[in-house]
């Protein structure tokens, strides 16, 4: 009797809004050890900014055939329509990639998706070899997830007494606990903008949520050793009753808490009175994520935009290619209730 194929491993790499996940992957592609990689990016919002991030790095260990975008969605509720195909399509490649890398949108849940690997289409050849989560030093420390960590404690307590009805501050701290709660390794990401008081912070809000976590794994602009990542042989998908999410009682799951918007920009000739603006309308209106490609007259390169809060970074990510059309465009992410028509105004100028 033939031996059976061994399973083809996947990451599912969690975190939430702007925490860096598209950061650490590029990275991954540029330092894969020597694993041929394929990837499946999903976006909440109709501009694909991750993807074309990491597909125009240009790294030969993962083409752009094997970089699947599933963009205007979240994986934890379009799973069957949206999720299973895509990796079918990955797995039947005539060269299937060593490894599986899925990226998931800052406001998935990530126990829905690794549940999905044990669908008969999938099970029997890929495994969930490790749940990654990413959490941003900067707005961990910041309070912006958990402001009350005995609060925390007490929801964590609850959740596992089997407690439907705990109420929690903000959806952005229900979703944070969600995908903290799932993960089987915690980088914590963007450890050059805190201190080590905020660094012990962070810490403190982790274990208050979950006190057996593992060990937390600080990562400055992305730089991480493939083999912390890879190769963790969790199993995932066999462990999902260990894994508490606060949608275990739920049949369905959506995203009413969360919004997205698409909003056109003229050209802009001075990127850096452009940032200053940017973080005063995010601060002004409550956005939580702005990401985009912005067209600076007499620039060769599209400008990339990527903000949390009111933190804008920008960069030259590549050149504008010779048939594509130049323009503005950005995603704005934010809680249910933004006035669009007034962002929209705000960025039209």
């Amino acid at each position: 009797m033939p031996t059976p194929s061994p399973k083809i491993p996947a990451t599912v790499i969690t975190g939430f809004l702007g925490a860096g996940k598209t950061t650490l992957i590029r990275g991954l592609l540029q330092n894969p050890g020597g694993r041929r990689l394929a990837l499946i990016i999903n976006e909440f919002g109709d501009v694909g900014v991750d993807g074309a991030v990491l597909k125009g790095c240009g790294d030969e260990t993962c083409p752009e055939d094997r970089v699947i975008e599933l963009a205007n969605g979240c994986l934890c509720c379009t799973v069957a329509d949206d999720f299973v195909p895509a990796l079918e399509t990955l797995l039947n490649r005539a060269d299937p990639p060593d490894h599986i890398i899925i990226e998931t949108s800052g406001l998935a849940l990530p126990k829905p998706l690794v549940r999905a690997f044990t669908w008969p289409a999938v099970r029997s050849r890929v495994t969930v070899d490790g749940v990654v989560a990413v959490v941003a030093a900067d707005a961990v420390a910041e309070g912006r997830f958990a402001p009350d960590a005995e609060a925390l404690a007490q929801q964590k307590a609850a959740m596992e007494a089997g407690d439907a009805t705990v109420e929690h501050e903000t959806p952005v701290q229900e979703v944070f606990e969600d995908q903290v709660l799932c993960a089987d390794l915690i980088l914590v990401s963007k450890t050059d903008l805190v201190d080590e008081a905020g660094l012990a912070a962070v810490a403190e809000t982790v274990k208050a949520l979950r006190p057996t976590a593992p060990p937390l794994v600080r990562v400055a602009h992305g730089d991480v050793d493939p083999n912390v990542l890879l190769g963790l042989s969790a199993a995932a998908e066999a462990d999902l009753d260990a894994r508490v999410s606060h949608h275990d009682t739920e049949e369905d799951h959506d995203h009413d808490d969360f919004t997205s918007f698409v909003a056109e920009l003229p050209s802009q000739a001075d990127p850096e009175a452009l940032v200053r603006r940017l973080g005063e309308i995010t601060q002004r209106f409550g956005i939580l994520r702005l990401k985009g490609f912005i067209d600076v007259p007499g620039k060769p390169m599209r400008l990339l935009v990527q903000g949390v809060g009111a933190r804008i970074q920008t960069s030259y990510d590549r050149l504008w290619g010779p048939a594509e059309a130049r323009g503005s465009r950005l995603v704005v992410i934010g809680e249910t209730g933004l006035d669009r028509a007034a962002i929209e105004a705000a960025l039209a100028v």
